[in-house]
């Protein structure tokens, strides 16, 4: 092989093999050279087969898009703020649309005319760390650019069959038509590698409900779970927000690029009804999440409830006992100014102060039980 052959490898067909054998090769062949490689192209010549091509550089790929039709490039970097504008230039896009790109929120769709600037959210899931990647798309009349980073491999995957998708495209479609079934098929690829990921914030959502089921679990671990939950789920929503953006722009064919076919235009309407359809049950789960959290608080006003009626009880028996002891403690203030009792002036003291212990003991506990509703034990309600 020589020095040009090292960066720039075009794919082989193996040798016959059994079907099964057959796939299961591909596949490992084409993971390994997809890491191997920074860009992986995909091109539809004037006439024959797609090709794949693997490289380094965007230089290495002219001579390849120089004699195809439709042409899709992927490209692995490691900093998309370094890397992506450089890319971009070296394919024949301006130096401002990558930057601009960037700016936005999530989601950005630049139309130029003759040049189109697409980023969309890539989401990763990692229990409840929810990450929006950028994934940049840039489009003009005969080519089809993604950049993204090392963290995203959606598209790397998808490259194994994406010289089959062009083979299956009409020769009779025109090329704007073209152009927008290959993008719609990268964004869809993308938007279902994301609802993938609901999938894992919906197993958090399980393992939730079973602490929830325990009534000895903390409630603050309860409580700062069911937050981070919702947070992630509100961050996957937005992502998906943004997305269904991208999609309006490009719904009606208003961007030159875009082919203005009903029938292809019929395929984002698809991609629409999708993410809409992922957002209804990303805003069920939220319900359910919602309606957590409530009964997070029912716990906690049951166990302040708990608190509240055994301060009452304790409260209610020092009442009764401060009364009771009131009474004769006054009496023996005033029988104590006597000095020198004989013997039945003592015992008609002592025969007062226990009835007046009695008595009194009596009337508070009479008074506090006709006054005041007391709960029959600490767990009942008042």
């Amino acid at each position: 092989m020589d020095q040009g052959d090292r960066t720039k490898v075009q794919k082989e067909v193996p040798a016959p093999a059994p079907a099964a054998e057959k796939a299961e090769y591909n596949a490992a062949e084409d993971l390994e050279m997809a890491k191997k490689y920074k860009a992986v192209c995909v091109a539809l010549p004037h006439r024959g087969k797609p090709l794949r091509v693997y490289c380094n550089t965007p230089a290495e790929l002219i001579p390849t898009l120089q004699v195809s039709t439709l042409a899709w490039i992927n490209f692995t970097v490691d900093s998309l703020e370094r890397d992506a504008s450089e890319i971009a230039i070296h394919l024949g896009f301006s130096a401002s649309i990558v930057p601009a790109l960037l700016k936005g929120y999530h989601a950005t769709f630049e139309d130029r005319e003759t040049e189109l600037g697409i980023m969309v959210p890539a989401v990763k899931v990692s229990k409840l760390d929810v990450q929006s990647n950028p994934l940049l798309i840039l489009v003009r009349k005969d080519l089809i650019v993604t950049i993204h980073s090392k963290e995203i491999e959606r598209l790397v995957l998808f490259s194994r069959y994406a010289d089959a998708f062009m083979r299956k495209l009409p020769e009779s479609m025109s090329l704007p038509d073209r152009l927008t079934m290959m993008l719609c098929r990268i964004l869809d690829e993308n938007n279902s590698h994301n609802f993938e990921h609901l999938r894992e914030i919906e197993e958090q959502a399980d393992g939730m409900s079973q602490m929830l089921l325990d009534p000895k679990s903390p409630r603050m671990e309860v409580g700062r779970n069911i937050y981070e939950l919702k947070h992630a789920l509100i961050t996957y929503l937005n992502s998906l927000w943004r997305t269904l953006d991208v999609l309006h722009s490009l719904r009606f064919g208003e961007a030159e690029l875009v082919s203005d076919n009903p029938k292809v235009l019929a395929q984002v309407g698809l991609l629409v009804e999708d993410v809409n359809r992922q957002i209804q049950l990303s805003e069920h789960m939220s319900e359910v999440l919602a309606s957590g959290l409530e009964v997070l608080q029912a716990l906690y006003n049951n166990q302040l409830q708990v608190l509240n009626n055994r301060m009452a009880l304790t409260m209610t028996w020092l009442t009764i006992l401060g009364t009771a002891v009131l009474v004769p403690n006054t009496l023996a203030t005033v029988f104590g100014s006597l000095a020198g009792l004989d013997h039945d002036m003592s015992i008609w003291y002592i025969l007062v102060l226990v009835l007046s212990t009695l008595n009194a003991t009596l009337l508070a506990y009479w008074w506090v039980g006709r006054v005041v509703r007391l709960p029959g034990s600490p767990d009942q309600p008042t």
